[in-house]
């Protein structure tokens, strides 16, 4: 071990208490052996010495070797050495700063596992010991490297943990093919309703009545089944602005949840719960119909969040939770066009029966906003592309096309005008109907320009009794998410001058045949327009 290594484990002097810089003579070695034979005789200076144990790196528990200390990291936190140092290439100096870091900065198994480089132990400050004699920091990492595994006396291996990893990952593989499987079965049982419906023109008007309603309870099995797939939670958890302002809400405000009750309302895979649990949540019930609940529940066992967060499977609005009332609800609810799906409608059932008077709904305001665009280019994809195909005159697409609400991420530089708020909700005050609306909208223009398409986008708001105010927003000015933008192509492009005042109207409502869908009616210069958005 080189004099800089030695410094990096705090050794600052020799066995003979000289500079351990210093080499010593035969006749000096020998009389460095027999003081410490001497001492070896003597009682006290047994007594004297510290026991030789090291702490883990992420409880209270204590080892008397690294080895030990090692496999019950693998073991209990899920946290290996071993892997950390193969899979990074630490050498010797990278992984005392690791050890340093986990020891300073105390961060769980979890959050460790999920860096990459540039990692936050890379300065220099973290070679200065955290603990005097740590027994971590005096392991040989070379030889971690050449060795095949840590030996674990309690039988515990590197190979063990990992092969439970992939059973556990075969487990959850064929439980997403299961659920893909019914999805589809589902899907394939809507058509046929569908199109029964639309052929069988002889049903009396009460059995017409009947497959209507079986209609819709397949259109919600196929709803929630579509949530039953991993890549959809996975989508959602890889859009950073959506995950990172729940989490940054919670870590930042954690007195909101110490010591509460939670309702997680639409849990997935139980990232808010965890979040919540995290910020010291005396309990997070979590409720799910789709079948990454059960996904969510191994989630939760592996994380050691059993004792905190209770998972329920089935619709809010027809579960039975394990408290009368709760404290906070959090819920990640938003659609395209923020009402798209209606599940605000669950979160405001779930506010009248279970919160407590005085609690809280997070996100606890949001906003729709519109904005002109102008994209000859993309008008032209969309709508005049059909006037010519290979020759071919396919003109009456368009009627098929322009109802339809397109969504996307749009360039911020097609914007032409400024953007104009057309609703705010106050989640702890709105009631269902009033998420059916009419509003006028004034947009003023900021380029002379064709006017191509209205753009909506929404902002959620995490502000009440918030030490830390976080804003969630969806706009084209700011980074983008799985949301995008919901545009509505004009059939015709409108001619606007720079400052002028261009007046509309939209009406949202429901679909009465897909009550999760939306119908907008766009009235822009005297031209009436309706989308769809499903």
């Amino acid at each position: 071990m080189s004099a800089g290594a030695s410094a990096a484990l705090g050794e600052t002097e020799g066995p003979a208490g000289g500079d351990s810089g210093l080499a010593l003579s035969d006749s000096e070695n020998e009389g460095a052996w027999e003081e410490e034979e001497d001492g070896a005789d003597d009682p006290s200076a047994e007594m004297e010495g510290p026991s030789q144990s090291t702490a883990c790196l992420f409880c209270d528990r204590f080892f008397s070797s690294a080895e030990d200390s090692f496999c019950h990291c693998t073991s209990d936190h899920g946290f290996s050495i071993e892997m950390m140092v193969k899979k990074h290439r630490l050498d010797f100096y990278g992984y005392i700063k690791l050890v340093n870091f986990i020891r300073l900065q105390k961060p769980d198994a979890g959050y460790v596992n999920s860096l990459r480089p540039p990692f936050p132990w890379d300065e220099d400050n973290y070679l200065k010991p955290v603990i005097e004699n740590d027994l971590l920091l005096q392991f040989d990492v070379e030889e971690l490297l050449d060795s095949s595994s840590i030996s674990c006396p309690n039988g515990v291996s590197e190979a063990s943990s990992l092969l439970e990893c992939l059973k556990n990952a075969e487990h959850r593989t064929e439980l997403a093919e299961t659920a893909l499987v019914r999805a589809q079965d589902d899907l394939q049982k809507m058509r046929q309703f569908a199109q029964d419906l639309v052929m069988n023109t002889e049903i009396g008007s009460s059995s017409s009545a009947s497959t209507t309603g079986n209609l819709k309870e397949d259109e919600e099995d196929v709803y929630f089944s579509s949530y039953g797939h991993f890549g959809i939670h996975e989508e959602m958890l890889k859009d950073k602005v959506r995950t990172e302002s729940y989490r940054d809400f919670i870590y930042l405000n954690p007195h909101i949840f110490r010591d509460k009750i939670v309702l997680d309302v639409g849990c997935g895979t139980g990232i808010l719960s965890m979040f919540a649990a995290k910020a010291g949540a005396k309990k997070v019930i979590g409720v799910d119909q789709s079948e990454i609940i059960y996904q969510a529940m191994d989630i939760i066992r592996l994380n050691g969040l059993e004792d905190s967060i209770y998972l329920i499977k089935g619709r809010i609005e027809e579960v039975d939770i394990p408290v009368e009332k709760v404290d906070v609800i959090i819920s990640e609810w938003m659609g395209y066009f923020l009402l798209f799906e209606s599940m605000l409608d669950s979160v405001i059932y779930a506010r009248d029966k279970y919160l407590v008077k005085g609690g809280s709904v997070y996100p606890d305001s949001c906003t729709i906003s519109l904005v002109a665009v102008s994209d000859i280019a993309k008008h032209t994809d969309q709508l005049t592309f059909w006037d010519d195909v290979y020759g071919f005159n396919m003109s009456c697409m368009k009627k098929v096309v322009m109802p339809e609400a397109v969504v996307e991420v749009l360039d911020s530089r097609t914007l032409i005008s400024e953007a104009c708020i057309i609703k705010r909700i106050d989640c702890h005050a709105v009631s269902v109907p009033e998420l059916e609306f009419s509003s006028d909208f004034v947009l003023t223009v900021s380029k002379t320009s064709m006017c191509t398409a209205i753009a909506g986008y929404f902002d959620v708001h995490f502000e009440k009794n918030c030490n830390k105010q976080i804003l969630l927003s969806t706009s084209p000015c700011c980074t983008k998410t799985h949301w995008k933008q919901t545009m509505f192509f004009l059939e015709k492009p409108i001619s606007v001058e720079e400052g002028e005042e261009l007046k509309g109207r939209i009406t949202i409502h429901r679909n009465r045949k897909d009550l999760r869908a939306l119908i907008v009616t766009l009235s822009i210069k005297n031209v009436k327009q309706t989308y769809s958005l499903q």
